[in-house]
């Protein structure tokens, strides 16, 4: 059954959509390159949350986090969009910016493990 996100969240998305921040920039870019099949979306409310990254086929959400991530809210709200049968991979900025390759190579694994029947 399809859950529709709480009020204002489609406007907020929306805005936040407008103002990446330079991780999410690069994440973009290299979702769309490497991964076009998922069909990866931003800034995607799901539930009373606004995932950076979501791919509805995959079942897979991506975050990028800065230095504000990490805790226990993090934690709860990881558990409230798993409960909705997704997967949530989390990357620092300093991995997306640094490392992009190594963030591809996590993400393919995570695809291969959640690839959609035929």
């Amino acid at each position: 059954m399809k859950r529709h996100p709480p009020p204002g969240s489609t406007q907020r998305a929306r805005r936040l959509r407008s103002e990446p921040t330079d991780a999410e920039k690069k994440l973009w870019r290299l979702l769309c390159e490497k991964f076009p099949e998922a069909r990866f979306r931003r800034q995607v409310p799901i539930r009373n949350f606004i995932c950076d990254f979501a791919s509805h086929r995959y079942k897979v959400t991506i975050e990028a986090d800065g230095g504000q991530h990490g805790g226990e809210d993090d934690k709860q709200r990881d558990a409230v969009i798993e409960a909705d049968g997704y997967q949530v991979l989390r990357f620092w900025n300093t991995d997306i910016l640094r490392n992009p390759e190594g963030v591809a190579e996590r993400i393919a694994e995570c695809l291969v493990e959640r690839s959609p029947h035929p």
